[in-house]
């Protein structure tokens, strides 16, 4: 095997044993390291990204299909309308430069590491936030134990999918930092069924973005299916540990890792100008 196939399996291993570890969020660090241990620009990195983020989470998923805490017709929902909408920011992704685009990922990633680190603090404190029952837009029926389909809750999850799915397809993410927090405002669901349902959608947006990388010559096979292959290993084995090591600690800790990676990549940016 080639050696940047090896470094790709070992990367592709860390962003797996990080998902474990800290939830749906953490794949956001596979393109930082994509940019910076093999090279490639911010728009090959980020179909390479997503394979690994959809392969993980879609094993996620079919974990909590299996617990029956997947809310799949809520998931459907919202990756059909980001898998309409990631081809548009693939499209995009080619016809901005890399420094813009590292810049725009910079911003991102500061915004999801700054709610990662004071969600684990609100944790460690105890304090829980959430939104009066009857001001949700999407509640769940008692009786039938399934979301009430309004309209506020039909715009709402369709907001979600536009957001998750042109940041797929531009940045490479999976949107888990842009689903949890949008199921945990807008429905009473608790927070593993969030989850769940979260990697069902990641996994649904990835596998369309990947493939319509893939229809337009731009998904590097070579690179990704090492790395995705690390990812999935990672993951497995990361859960094999992660109720020893996972936990608001941890979280605050790789939240500290991903300021630093988004300051690097600014760095990038800034010499990508010059």
């Amino acid at each position: 095997m080639p050696d940047h196939a090896l470094l790709g399996a070992g990367l592709g291993a860390i962003v797996g044993a990080i998902l474990a570890l800290t939830g749906a969020g953490g794949g956001i660090l596979a393109v930082p390291l994509l940019v910076f241990g093999l090279g490639l620009s911010m728009a090959q990195a980020a179909p390479v990204g997503l394979l690994a983020v959809g392969l993980a989470a879609a094993l996620g998923a079919a974990l909590g299909l299996r617990e029956g805490i997947v809310r799949y017709r809520a998931a459907g929902f919202i990756a059909l309308i980001g898998v309409v909408f990631a081809p548009a920011g693939l499209w995009l992704a080619h016809r901005v430069p890399n420094a813009p685009l590292a810049f725009a990922f910079a911003a991102l990633l500061l915004y999801a590491m700054q709610r990662m680190y004071f969600k684990a603090r609100r944790e460690l404190s105890g304090d829980a936030l959430q939104a009066p029952r009857e001001l949700l837009p999407c509640v769940v029926n008692p009786v039938q134990g399934r979301l009430r389909w309004t309209l506020p809750c039909a715009r709402a999850l369709a907001l979600t999918g536009v957001v998750s799915g042109v940041l797929s397809g531009l940045l490479g993410v999976g949107g888990g930092f842009v689903i949890v927090p949008a199921l945990t405002r807008y429905s009473d669901l608790d927070m593993k069924s969030v989850v769940a349902t979260s990697l069902a959608v990641i996994a649904l947006v990835s596998a369309g973005s990947v493939a319509a990388a893939s229809a337009g010559g731009v998904m590097h096979w070579g690179i990704g299916a090492p790395f995705a292959a690390g990812a999935v290993a990672g993951l497995a084995a990361g859960r094999l540990f992660a109720h020893r090591l996972a936990g608001p600690r941890l979280q605050q800790l790789f939240a500290v890792v991903g300021v630093i990676a988004a300051l690097l990549l600014i760095w990038r940016g800034v010499l990508d100008l010059h």
